[in-house]
């Protein structure tokens, strides 16, 4: 008798370590295929579509989109749209593979409010839910923000980049997308590194399109494998260039051009030059990582320079220096205009590099002829663009809140 309530004892032991151990595995799995780094896009028309990129831990999750019309996020009703997309799995070191998620939504209604989630498609498997608005048929004026090299190591890095964007949409809370200018991340390898730039600002890049440029630690000695396998970008790039690397999109009256300062140099030049001409947008903006005119001038992309002149870009958006500048309006490497901060008729291009949104600053350098603004406050900063029918006009924050630049172009 003795014996046998021991076994019976034991036989219940044995049955709770199991239960312990499947448990834990079943979380293991549930907590690998749960989303995470999730970012929203845009690869097509702004009015009609969406793209979606996120991370597991395990490479064979599947990629499931699901959509709903309206903010209520019932995700159980007759009207949800379901997408699978596509999973490809990433070697991120000491022997591990995780998975790479992406998926666009079409044929959405313009101006409307959307509900969404990402995930394999089994319970507990789903994202936490998100919701976006699709541009407008009309749009009369639009903000959008911009700022440059988060450039982080360790994750108190990215607690300044989440701060930075945070205070960012508290002076712009209505900014319809992001520019960022290059330099995510110091280590494209390190994924620790991305988790925690997408996880300090989850709250902003899982709602509003984050378009970026491609950084020299972004792209490095010709690869760009990890950056581009985070974002699911327009393929209507330069030939020969690393899809994703650069592209153009529009938004409202808007044209606005990527650039990769890392290779293709020349290539990217004939591309430019036919993406400017079949825009018919009134604003031509540009963003790149080694500006042109920036804390020094860049002379590998004069090229890219005379094209601008020849198309009239109204504002390139530089990163890589690591402090403030803003140009005079220039024209053919020659300041143009009064020399005051309201820039007329496109007589002249604007330069700017919004300093760091990171934890990196650089001694300020030389000042040279086509400073107008120029100076390092060693703190993060970011910009709000705000175009409204004629009129562009660019303000500078510090995470403080001071506006420390402003100016105006005005067509």
């Amino acid at each position: 008798m003795v014996l046998r309530k021991e076994f019976i004892w034991l036989t219940l032991i044995v049955s709770v370590i199991l239960m312990i151990v499947v448990g834990i595995e079943w979380l293991k799995v549930g907590q690998s295929e749960k989303p995470k780094s999730l970012v929203t896009t845009l690869k097509h028309s702004a009015q009609t579509s969406r793209a979606f990129t996120w991370y597991t831990e395990s490479p064979n999750a599947a990629s499931i989109l699901q959509l709903v019309k309206g903010a209520d996020m019932n995700f159980y009703g007759q009207d949800v749209i379901t997408i699978t997309g596509s999973t490809s799995s990433v070697d991120v070191g000491n022997n591990h593979e995780q998975g790479a998620h992406k998926a666009e939504a079409t044929g959405l209604e313009p101006g409307t409010t959307y509900s969404y989630r990402v995930g394999s498609g089994k319970d507990k498997e789903w994202s936490i839910p998100g919701a976006f608005m699709t541009e407008s048929k009309e749009v009369d004026d639009f903000t959008f923000i911009n700022v440059t090299d988060s450039q982080g190591v360790v994750e108190a890095d990215f607690d300044l980049w989440g701060n930075t964007l945070n205070k960012a949409f508290e002076q712009f809370p209505t900014a319809q997308f992001i520019v960022h200018n290059g330099d995510l991340t110091e280590e494209p390898e390190d994924e620790v590194a991305w988790d925690h730039f997408f996880g300090k600002a989850t709250k902003w890049l899982t709602q509003v399109p984050f378009m970026p440029v491609t950084g020299n630690h972004d792209e490095v000695d010709g690869v760009a494998d990890r950056y581009i396998s985070h974002f699911n970008l327009p393929d209507n790039g330069a030939e020969n260039s690393i899809d994703g690397t650069t592209y153009s999109f529009d938004y409202g009256s808007a044209h606005i051009v990527m650039l990769n300062t890392e290779s293709n140099i020349k290539e990217q030049t004939e591309w430019l030059e036919k993406d400017l001409a079949g825009t018919d947008k009134p604003w031509k903006i540009v963003a790149m990582h080694r500006g042109a005119y920036g804390g020094k001038k860049n002379n590998k992309v004069d090229a890219w320079v005379s094209v601008f002149d020849k198309f009239s870009v109204d504002l390139v958006l530089q990163g890589h220096n690591h402090e403030y500048s803003r140009s005079y309006p220039l024209r053919a490497g020659k300041v143009v205009g009064d020399r005051g901060n309201i820039v007329n008729n496109r007589e002249g291009t604007v330069y700017v590099v919004t300093n760091t949104a990171g934890q990196k600053f650089n001694e300020k350098k030389v000042d040279q002829f086509y400073h107008q603004v120029h100076f390092q406050n060693e703190k993060q900063m970011f910009a709000g663009v705000k175009i409204e029918a004629d009129t562009l006009t660019f303000q500078a924050y510090d995470v403080s809140g001071e506006k420390l630049d402003e100016f105006v172009i005005q067509h």
